[in-house]
């Protein structure tokens, strides 16, 4: 039973759960709607039966808007405040911060986490989705990117180093200095977006691709969501290793046995099918 929340609404249908965020009427992400998130983690990482969790915007022609910046602004005047009183230079951080905390438990989750980005999207939200494992988005005028600097920060939650792994550092590098927002199309082009759908059948859309993953074998895709994200911060060879221990946890799994004989089988029918038909003539 999943407990009820301020800012998500879950959809649970079964192997797919569907969390919509919500805040209206702002639709920023806050700090209260991060320590949800992780709460609702704490939820799905017990679900046995969950292949596949996706996130989505509550409100119309919104994915989250931004992170709020109120409690930027607050957080920037409070630090000049203290390093002003005690006349000393801010201190190194000594751990992350929740916000990466929760995107790096969406990393670690075991089933495929898919951001339904169903309009606008900047800064926090635009780094939210970056921590899904997958991204759709609709078709329109909406517009998606990471345009801190135009405010004088950067990026805080990730954006600078998931967005370089995505799409490279140069491209990273110039969306991000010049504070660039992107359209659903050419944030597809760079690689940033998996698919476009239509916004008028957006929500069905989402479910399609959703149940289309949650149909596929688990134990494989549990490896290769393992191996792609951690392989990226290894050696080659370091993670060719990693890809035969995968390979070898599927080839112990009875599923994927049945399923490669029921493929050979399937393909030996069709050989004897076409033999026939041959000799027929």
């Amino acid at each position: 039973m999943v407990k009820q929340y301020e800012h998500l609404k879950i959809e649970d249908h079964g192997q797919l759960v569907i969390c919509f965020l919500s805040n209206p009427p702002t639709h920023t992400f806050t700090s209260k709607g991060v320590l949800e998130v992780h709460h609702f983690l704490e939820q799905m990482e017990k679900k046995d039966d969950l292949r596949v969790l996706a996130f989505t915007g509550e409100g119309k022609d919104v994915f989250i808007k931004h992170y709020e910046v109120g409690e930027l602004a607050d957080s920037a005047e409070k630090n000049i405040s203290q390093e002003s009183e005690s006349n000393q230079e801010a201190s190194s951080p000594k751990e992350l911060h929740n916000f990466h905390k929760m995107l790096l438990r969406l990393r670690d989750l075991d089933a495929i986490v898919v951001a339904g980005i169903n309009g606008n999207t900047a800064g926090g939200g635009c780094e939210f989705a970056l921590g899904c494992d997958l991204r759709i988005m609709s078709e329109g005028p909406y517009l998606i990117g990471l345009p801190e600097t135009s405010v004088g920060i950067l990026p805080g939650g990730g954006g600078t180093q998931r967005l370089a792994r995505l799409i490279g550092s140069s491209r990273a590098l110039d969306l991000i200095l010049h504070a660039k927002l992107m359209t659903p199309d050419q944030a597809l082009d760079l690689g940033i977006i998996n698919k476009l759908v239509p916004h008028e059948s957006f929500n069905k859309e989402l479910i399609l691709y959703c149940s289309d993953l949650a149909s596929r074998a688990p134990i494989a895709l549990r490896q290769v969501k393992k191996i792609v994200h951690h392989g990226l911060d290894v050696s080659l060879e370091e993670g060719l290793m990693m890809e035969q221990e995968a390979f070898n946890v599927t080839m112990r799994s009875s599923d994927a046995a049945k399923a490669m004989r029921a493929l050979l089988d399937s393909e030996n029918n069709i050989e004897e099918k076409n033999d026939f038909e041959w000799e027929g003539k």
